[in-house]
């Protein structure tokens, strides 16, 4: 294969190949008497699990350094790893595409990119207007578009979109928008917030309680005033340690 080739076929920039040369990454292939470079399926494979792992976040030396451990690999294993690579890819794109369908068979202004186990978690909830109710429905949506949730989870929480009583938990939450820090009424309310949610919920929540990324969590209590931050943080801290056992 000649360079143009062999990139076409990886899903790589001619420019990109030839930097992993510069940079020692992916060897020199044999020049053929014409000049071109001809690689191999082996310069494909490698060139392709290059690819892979850059676009996992590695740094080009951090690659080079799984390369090495990988060297003596069979060249058959290296291709059912990648083959089942390219399957979970193509899973995904699916996966994609029928939300995208989704999104453009609904009316305008009428969908969400949801999951159907949650928009069929939502549909359960009664009509609100409660401030907190709909922040509790965006850290939802946004644990569905992190992968951080699943069908199991949003099983476990239909019983509880469903109940009334809910709703009144989520009320005296808005109550707390103008209140101190200190208000009595925090505690209570947030061991009454624990004590709602089925232990199925913290048996399916995810161990990290939401999508990793640094700062999330500060970045989630600042959504509230400071009162109800407290409460919230509590609930959090109660759904962590009752994780843990």
């Amino acid at each position: 294969m000649r360079i143009g080739e062999i990139a076409a076929l990886v899903g790589v920039t001619t420019r990109a190949i030839r930097h992993y040369h510069h940079v020692g990454l992916l060897p020199e292939p044999e020049r053929r008497p014409n000049g071109y470079r001809a690689y191999s399926v082996r310069d494909a494979v490698l060139l392709a699990r290059v690819r892979r792992l850059t676009e996992l976040g590695l740094s080009l030396d951090e690659v080079r350094d799984v390369l090495a451990d990988d060297a003596g690999r069979e060249l058959a294993d290296v291709l059912e790893e990648l083959d089942a690579d390219l399957a979970r890819q193509e899973a995904e794109i699916a996966e994609r595409r029928r939300r995208l369908a989704v999104l453009l068979a609904a009316p305008p202004g009428e969908a969400e990119p949801l999951s159907p186990a949650l928009a069929a978690l939502l549909a359960k909830a009664p009509p609100t207007g409660s401030p907190s109710a709909a922040k509790d429905r965006e850290h939802l949506t946004l644990l569905d578009a992190s992968g951080a949730a699943g069908e199991e989870l949003y099983a476990a929480l239909g019983p509880l979109a469903a109940d009334p009583a809910v709703l009144a938990l989520y009320e005296r939450l808005d109550e707390l928008a103008d209140a101190p820090a200190d208000d009595p009424r925090i505690p209570v309310l947030a061991a009454e917030l624990v004590a709602a949610v089925p232990d199925e919920v913290f048996a399916a929540v995810p161990a990290e309680g939401g999508p990793v990324v640094p700062g999330f969590k500060e970045a989630l209590l600042a959504e509230f005033e400071p009162a109800q931050a407290e409460v919230v943080r509590r609930v959090m801290e109660a759904f962590m340690e009752r994780g843990r056992g």
